[in-house]
């Protein structure tokens, strides 16, 4: 009888040998493509939550996303947390010269919920975490007073979207986005997933509100 532990390792081990086997084959020519150099148009930055899949949502191939992952889609602001998050922003900005930045948020978002309750003992096992979403705060101080028993779908969908909107005035405190800003040579946007619609929105900046893909797709002249 194989633990779970063993049948976890046994389909991840079996994907790996389809891909091998099969989707490779069928793709080889992208690959060769790939293998010395990566040329991607947008730097996503969305929530490690696995239920995410950025070249799913997008519709986008290997080498068209250079993705980075963490718990809560976080960008620290510049100087505050300096690590893997600044670092992939800088050498995307300046070296790959992606034409876009999006920060994608998403719906029943764990780090939003715990974020409604920050401060709480259970979170004493869990310093690196509370450390992080730290850098998320400022997004609940738009909601008002929140508590764990706050955290239902809509407060979190909402405190998600006003993380995102925090996290694109974080990036724009990183001297690399903001000269290729300057230069009029990258855009940013935020985005929300919701997960068991399927539906991603655009939220604006300017507005703070959300609008569809169509929408925008509309205003910037691209039609159906």
């Amino acid at each position: 009888m194989k633990s779970e532990i063993e049948k976890s390792l046994i389909a991840l081990l079996k994907g790996v040998q389809h891909f091998d086997e099969e989707v490779y084959e069928e793709h080889q020519e992208l690959f060769k493509s790939l293998a010395e150099a990566q040329s991607p148009s947008t730097l996503f930055i969305t929530c490690s939550d696995s239920r995410i899949n950025p070249n799913m949502i997008t519709q986008t191939k290997p080498g068209e996303l250079f993705i980075v992952r963490n718990v809560g889609n976080i960008v620290p602001p510049h100087g505050e947390m300096l690590g893997a998050v600044s670092s992939a922003i800088e050498y995307a900005v300046l070296v790959l010269k992606v034409k876009h930045i999006v920060v994608c948020g998403h719906s029943n978002c764990g780090a939003m919920g715990a974020l409604c309750d920050l401060g709480n003992p259970k979170f004493d096992t869990m310093p690196t975490v509370t450390r992080w979403l730290r850098n998320a705060e400022a997004a609940k101080a738009a909601l008002g007073p929140l508590k764990a028993e706050d955290a239902g779908p809509d407060t979190v969908r909402e405190l998600a979207q006003q993380n995102v909107l925090l996290q694109l005035a974080h990036l724009r405190t990183h001297p690399a986005v903001v000269g290729a800003i300057a230069a009029g040579e990258i855009a940013l946007q935020g985005w929300f997933y919701d997960i068991g619609t399927g539906q991603v929105v655009v939220i604006d900046e300017q507005s703070r509100k959300v609008r569809t893909v169509s929408d925008v797709l509309h205003e910037i002249g691209v039609t159906a």
